[in-house]
């Protein structure tokens, strides 16, 4: 990585859950190894991934939002260590695990947040779906005004001396049938959605994950 780049860009590819959380671990422990030694370090990488089912929940996460064992719908099931309640990741959704120091970008928790949000505010908007923020819950919302709220990207991070992991899930071209099964994040009374449901058409996976990488450019600018 040269001085001029923010950050790497890792793809994964299709990847278990299992699998890519090693890919996480190995990273954030290197940079985090890196700061307690007073050492400079390159290693920002947002990593991608589209994982096969699974259901995952967070370390705050009610356990009795899981309506069904995971193995009758064809899924696994991990408890993990990132913020927020019980969430899917599988197929035709881009996943996004920033491991970034966040010193790098003079950025605090919040300002991080709101930068992963606009992420995808400003990804959709660049293809004709309006997306917002809504005030008691983090990620991306369609219509937050109306009884047809429902959440096109949901978000869940840790952070350790400023170093990030876990990151967002963006649904493009999801079975969002897989929702059916568990109360998303733990809020019952929004829905869920898919870029694929809101065009009425198969969404182009690969030049959308251009598009999120390019808004991340924008966004994350190394200052240090």
């Amino acid at each position: 990585m040269n001085t001029n780049q923010s950050f790497n860009v890792r793809d994964l590819g299709k990847m278990s859950y299992a699998k890519a959380l090693e890919v996480q671990e190995d990273l954030f422990q290197q940079i985090l190894d890196c700061k307690k030694k007073g050492e400079s370090h390159n290693l920002n990488t947002l990593i991608l991934v589209e994982h096969t089912p699974v259901y995952t929940l967070g370390k705050s996460g009610d356990l009795s939002n899981l309506k069904r064992t995971p193995e009758d719908v064809g899924a696994e099931f991990y408890k993990t260590s990132r913020g927020g309640d019980i969430t899917y990741h599988g197929p035709g959704q881009l996943v996004g695990y920033p491991i970034f120091d966040l010193e790098h970008f003079e950025m605090g928790i919040a300002k991080y947040i709101w930068s992963i949000e606009q992420a995808i505010i400003d990804t959709i908007k660049g293809l004709g779906v309006d997306g917002y923020r809504i005030s008691d819950a983090s990620g991306v919302w369609l219509e937050p005004e109306t009884k047809n709220v429902r959440k096109i990207c949901a978000l869940g991070v840790k952070a350790s001396r400023y170093v990030t992991m876990h990151g967002f899930a963006f649904n493009i071209n999801t079975d969002l049938t897989y929702f059916d099964h568990i109360v998303p994040c733990g809020i019952d009374d929004k829905g869920v959605t898919s870029l694929e449901r809101e065009k009425e058409n198969h969404q182009d996976f690969d030049m959308i994950k251009a598009m999120v990488v390019e808004r991340f450019e924008n966004l994350f600018i190394r200052t240090t």
